[in-house]
């Protein structure tokens, strides 16, 4: 395989990584939640269509910025970390190439391997990278996070809570008045079914266990703030 064909292997792999379908679904049920949660409870005060807009749309924008920076900067600090712990391995192999080997071989025998072969192993992978061989047997790291993930991830995070709140503003913004209360609460319960379902089969755990923790959370977040709407009117 080629230097090239190796990278846009490397590069794809943490594309589907980055979006992956989970991800995408979990960010887009907050973006549900947390707006039809609001538009609850400003219609529990009786606000009318004009304020609802605006509060839907301040949610969207607010809510997919403030996700998306949170998600950059807990990638950002993770990067930081493992290319902190690269520079040290780099130093550690500079200083003691043996010492590394002798760590490499320790690691084979604690997975089963006799000590002759877990040698041979150990030297063979640092011949070939020794830096690489370190890094994935030791500490996991089979592909170091480049510096253009974190903020692909938070992109990905803000365009699907966007895509998660816009569901309520849409509906907001096309039934009348009086229906709204009741058209936001199907909307919501409609798509968090759908993101529940994503998750459930992506994470391979039951659809129904999944649905139901969804549902409990959306209905439980619109009744309070509608409540809270009440009240406060």
């Amino acid at each position: 395989m080629s230097a090239g064909v190796g990278r846009w292997s490397e590069f794809g792999a943490r594309l589907r990584h980055v979006a992956e379908p989970r991800s995408w679904a979990v960010d887009a049920n907050d973006g549900v939640i947390a707006t039809a949660g609001l538009l609850e409870g400003f219609a529990g005060a009786g606000s009318d269509d004009p304020v609802l807009m605006t509060a839907a749309t301040a949610m969207l924008i607010a809510g997919s910025l403030s996700i998306a920076g949170a998600k950059w900067s807990e990638a950002a600090a993770a990067r930081d970390a493992e290319q902190t712990l690269i520079a040290q391995e780099q130093a550690e192999i500079a200083a003691d190439p043996i010492h590394e080997v002798d760590e490499l071989t320790a690691y084979w025998e604690g997975k089963g391997l006799q000590p002759e072969t877990a040698r041979h192993v150990a030297e063979q992978l640092s011949a070939k990278d020794a830096l690489a061989a370190q890094l994935e047997y030791e500490h996991g790291i089979s592909l170091p996070t480049p510096s253009w993930e974190p903020r692909w991830t938070a992109a990905a995070a803000g365009i699907a809570f966007l895509l998660g709140a816009a569901v309520p503003l849409l509906v907001t913004r096309l039934v009348p008045g009086p229906m709204e209360v009741w058209a936001i609460l199907a909307a919501a319960l409609i798509s968090l079914s759908l993101t529940a379902m994503v998750v459930a089969r992506t994470s391979r755990i039951p659809v129904s266990r999944m649905l139901l923790r969804s549902l409990a959370v959306g209905v439980g977040t619109m009744a309070l703030s509608y409540i809270a709407g009440l009240v406060l009117l």
